[in-house]
């Protein structure tokens, strides 16, 4: 029989959580949550790769880096916001599913975004997110003193830049650029100042875990859209792809085992955990770009795109070069030994030469299988010498 202490109220006070708390794990929301950042993420990813296809490449970069842009900072924003004050109430449900409204509303402006360059829908969509957050941490505020100045920081700097971002729709096309770097400026100089009064209480190891698993799932939509791209040639009856599709395997594993090698430490000082945290854009959004390359090289293989093998090339190397050297930074300098900090740096710097030679995709993932032979070699070494 179910007793009153474990009925969900419809509303509680939004007390800061423990940092020090024990068994603070992913909750079903936040799962639910990403799942539906998900939508967003492979619907950038595939006009990514349909837009470098066809030739489209600077257009293409351009629009994936600011439409990736709403889809992080929107997830990263709720995630450290849930760390420290998620109180599984009903409103505090209600109020993320109509963010999780907003991604989804995101996700459908995606195409236009990159055929029209209308970003209308998407900053709809990014302003329904952003604006749930305010509620919440009104809501924090009201029911954290110890907090509360933090908490009414990011409530009116979060208010303010979305005006910013709802005004900018009424500017010439010709400030489209500028003004998205001034607002993703401000964005980003929010959590700066609104935390130092004191830092909200998120919780290290449940950030840890929010981080790897959103890099999981975007791992996942890697592993699908290269499926698919493979799955329509062999159906068209070309079998040669799966040379193809076996190269982008192994560079997906690669991907995975050279981030969760070691156990993900997440800093504690303000300006440190700051960089790690925005730092994970590039990762986020490199290991989808993989998969839009991977699907690139695809339609290269059926003669199906616009651009040579040279570009082929670097539609694969680019993202994973960006992705070794924001580990690099975030995970390896400073906490492994010599071997491994020097092996990222170069391997990227080799990912990016490959392109230059014929089977660019394959020689990519022969880097990334000797790099991570290189990482096993290294902790095995330290294992021998602990014992």
């Amino acid at each position: 029989m179910t007793t009153t202490g474990t009925l969900r109220p419809w509303y509680r006070p939004m007390r800061a959580r423990r940092r020090e708390e024990e068994h603070r794990g992913t909750t079903p929301l936040e799962l639910f949550f990403d799942l539906c950042f998900a939508v967003a993420v492979a619907q950038a990813a595939d006009n990514l790769h349909h837009d470098v296809s066809a030739d489209h490449v600077g257009h293409a970069v351009g629009s994936y880096l600011m439409v990736f842009f709403a889809i992080w900072w929107a997830w990263m924003n709720f995630t450290w916001f849930a760390s420290a004050y998620d109180t599984d109430d009903d409103v505090y449900r209600i109020t993320t599913l109509v963010q999780i409204s907003g991604a989804l509303m995101l996700a459908a402006g995606v195409p236009r975004a990159f055929t029209e360059g209308d970003f209308r829908t998407i900053t709809y969509g990014y302003v329904v997110m952003r604006l749930a957050a305010v509620s919440q941490w009104m809501r924090a505020a009201a029911g954290d003193p110890g907090h509360r100045a933090a908490d009414l920081r990011y409530g009116i700097g979060v208010s303010l830049v979305q005006a910013g971002w709802l005004l900018r729709l009424l500017l010439p096309d010709d400030l489209r650029v500028a003004s998205f770097v001034v607002l993703t400026a401000a964005d980003l100089l929010v959590p700066a100042i609104a935390e130092r009064p004191g830092m909200t209480p998120w919780h290290p190891r449940h950030i840890a875990e929010r981080y790897g698993l959103f890099t999981l799932i975007v791992l996942g939509e890697v592993v699908l859209a290269t499926s698919l791209a493979v799955q329509t040639g062999v159906d068209a009856g070309d079998t040669g792809l799966w040379r193809l599709a076996a190269a982008g395997a192994v560079i997906v594993f690669a991907l995975w085992w050279l981030y969760f090698d070691r156990e993900i430490q997440v800093p504690t000082r303000l300006s440190r955990s700051l960089t790690w945290g925005y730092g994970h854009y590039l990762i986020f959004a490199g290991i989808a770009a993989v998969g839009a390359g991977l699907g690139v090289a695809v339609d290269h293989e059926r003669h199906l795109g616009n651009v040579g093998g040279t570009v082929v090339g670097y539609a694969v190397g680019v993202p994973v070069a960006v992705f070794l050297v924001t580990v690099w930074m975030l995970h390896i300098w400073g906490q492994q030994r010599a071997a491994v900090v020097v092996a990222f740096p170069v391997t990227a710097a080799l990912v990016l030469l490959v392109p230059l030679a014929p089977g660019s995709v394959y020689l990519v993932a022969a880097l990334l299988v000797a790099l991570v032979a290189v990482t096993v070699l290294v902790r095995q070494r330290e294992i021998r010498a602990a014992s």
